[in-house]
């Protein structure tokens, strides 16, 4: 009996060296090929990831980037994140060229974990979901079909700064803009109107968006097993939406167009195929992640800065009250007006560069090609970089100064001002998270002027900006 167990002992040993060596192989034959660009991979599998995301733990996600820029090359530099060989394309000019090049050199690319959250997507793929994805949407969010939404907006906006915000001295900012945009997102694109079923999505949203990039491990405790669990709970509750829906499209109790779930149930493919009800399940899942979790964190560092820049403030505040005092006792907000909020869109623009919510995104190479000199083998992921254009002084002189004038007249530079992406694969919901900020702002300045309560509180990126403390304000209503 004892030699067996030393056998087996020497077994998993040897197992563990083996699997060890052929990680370590396979690391650097990733990197022995061709004319690569300047950088180091890291450790085996690990690579650099845990820098790359501890440097947005630490609010300050651009380090990883500029530090690499610094040391290896101002356009491009090889690492290894989440597991895969990359290479890290910067400036302007790697803008232009990803996103000029999607589907020919380069596609979309997610981390594994991607799939493990969405499993329904493993049927095709993630791009293929995409694609699908992107011929859904557009007439739901391009400014044509919005407009009708403005009244909308604007009516759930005043209920919930009349809910959540009137007759408190002091609140904490970004739950409640998460609740904001949330609300907006399930009235919209579910016909959910009921706050109480709105809230019980709340927490395991917050679980879900924190764990999508992350390290795909799933042991209990970490942010992706938390991310697995809450996606599945939220899946259930949406199943129960739709299998409800269908029934009220059914009986004629429901609109064929009155939201995306209806578009989508009623919708078939080219070879008239109907998507499954866990298809749409991870489709509105994906919908209600990318439809708040990025309006919610503009919307918090729009107060944050106008806090801290009160002449700023001063001319959003006129701006927005002259569209006020032009409407009626009851009457909302429409798109002539908010196609006079100009100076307060310049001012959000200037909050989404210096703190982009989409801090950068991924592709695959789908052929081998050469970029600034250098080799990009095919099947290397590629990232490109919010910060390494709107902290770059070539792009934008003074990157650390609140310059909303940046954005008058012809505007930044092409592939400079990047926070919704660009190309093919530019975000689909860039009007519509554009109205829904702007009527957040419309709401709450012509109803508060507010102060930081902590002077200089930390930034963490995971993955979305977001204030430590959750930005608490002190509150000082206008008296109606």
């Amino acid at each position: 009996m004892e030699h067996f167990y030393i056998t087996l002992l020497l077994l998993f040993v040897s197992f563990v060296t083996l699997s060890f060596f052929f990680l370590f192989y396979k690391h650097r034959s990733n990197y022995s090929v061709g004319n690569l660009p300047p950088g180091h991979p890291g450790l085996p599998y690990i690579g650099e990831t845990l820098e790359f995301l501890s440097t947005g733990w630490k609010g300050h996600p651009e380090k990883f980037i500029f530090d690499r820029m610094a040391k290896y090359s101002s356009q491009i530099f090889k690492t290894n994140i989440l597991g895969e060989p990359a290479a890290v394309l910067c400036g302007a000019a790697g803008n232009k060229f990803l996103f000029s090049n999607e589907n020919k050199l380069v596609t979309a690319w997610w981390p594994s974990s991607v799939d493990k959250i969405f499993p329904s997507s493993l049927q095709t793929s993630s791009k293929e979901e995409s694609k699908k994805m992107r011929k859904l949407l557009p007439q739901f969010l391009k400014p044509e079909a919005l407009q009708r939404y403005i009244g909308i907006m604007d009516a759930i906006a005043g209920e919930h700064f009349a809910s959540q915000w009137e007759d408190k001295d002091r609140v904490l900012v970004f739950p409640l803009a998460k609740r904001y945009t949330f609300w907006l997102a399930c009235r919209l694109f579910l016909s959910i109107e009921d706050p109480g079923h709105v809230a019980k999505f709340e927490a395991p949203f917050h679980l879900l968006a924190s764990g999508i990039i992350s390290l795909p491990i799933d042991l209990p405790g970490t942010p992706f097993n938390r991310a697995i669990k809450a996606s599945n709970f939220i899946r259930k509750e949406l199943l129960k939406i739709i299998k409800q829906r269908k029934a009220d499209l059914a009986e004629g109790k429901a609109s064929p167009t009155q939201d995306i779930l209806s578009h989508m149930l009623l919708t078939s493919d080219e070879s008239g195929q109907f998507m499954t009800e866990m298809d749409i399940a991870d489709k509105i899942l994906g919908l209600l992640i990318g439809g708040h979790d990025t309006a919610s964190a503009a919307c918090t560092f729009i107060v944050k800065y106008l806090a801290e820049l009160p002449h700023i403030y001063d001319l959003v505040y006129k701006e927005q009250m002259e569209i006020a005092k032009s409407k009626g006792p009851d009457e909302k907000l429409n798109w002539e007006d908010i196609q006079k909020m100009k100076y307060s869109w310049n001012v959000a623009c200037e909050v989404l560069r210096l703190a982009p919510p989409l801090q950068g995104a991924f592709r695959e190479a789908i052929n081998d090609f050469i970029f600034n000199g250098f080799s990009i083998p095919k099947g290397w992921k590629l990232y490109w970089s919010a910060n390494s254009t709107h902290r770059n002084p070539e792009c934008f002189p003074k990157p650390l100064e609140f310059d909303p004038t940046r954005f008058e007249g012809k505007g930044p530079a092409p592939y400079t001002f990047v926070p919704f992406g660009g190309g093919p694969r530019m975000c689909p919901g860039k009007e519509y998270a554009r109205l829904e900020i702007l009527v957040f702002m419309h709401n709450i300045v012509k109803r508060f002027k507010w102060e930081k309560l902590v002077a200089d509180e930390k930034i963490i990126v995971d993955p979305m900006p977001m204030p430590a403390k959750g930005l608490p304000v002190l509150l000082y209503p206008y008296k109606s």
